[in-house]
């Protein structure tokens, strides 16, 4: 098939939400922010506040999937932060610490959005410290920031 079939082919594709979303639309606020579109299926006529809604319920239902989202929202960061906190509650660290581990690896890129503020360098102070130790002063910020009402009410 000739090239100008096939980009019409993908235009119509698009246009018809045949395709997977995985990224905002060109010019919209969080435009940076990626994911893989096989842990997510959205189709790529979404809302963008439908995209971002979705995407945060696929994190509170399989807080993992946080692993394959590149510059993520402060909305997304909040509810990895959220089940962060409750996992801790419940005693389960280790699975806190996973996911303690990728929101610490989220802000390695400058062009992710603070969740909360202060939450870049609380993560920055602890650059070349090993792993456990910046997890543990991650839960240490988070703590703080919980008890100061730093971090606001979830949406």
């Amino acid at each position: 098939m000739s090239s100008a079939i096939l980009d019409w082919l993908k235009k119509l594709s698009h246009a018809l939400g045949f395709d997977t979303a995985d990224s905002f639309p060109p010019g919209h606020q969080y435009a940076r922010t990626r994911w893989a579109g096989a842990y997510f299926d959205i189709p790529s006529d979404t809302r963008a506040d439908d995209i971002e809604r979705r995407i945060c319920e696929a994190i509170a239902n399989t807080p993992l999937v946080f692993a394959h989202i590149e510059n993520p929202t402060p909305r997304m960061q909040r509810v990895v932060i959220d089940v962060i906190e409750r996992r801790l509650r419940q005693n389960h660290e280790r699975e806190a610490a996973q996911l303690g581990g990728l929101l610490i690896r989220a802000y390695a890129s400058p062009h992710t959005i603070e969740a909360a503020p202060g939450l870049r360098r609380a993560i920055e102070a602890t650059e070349g410290h090993e792993a456990p130790a910046r997890v543990r002063a991650l839960f240490a910020f988070l703590t703080d920031a919980q008890n100061d009402n730093v971090i606001e009410m979830r949406s």
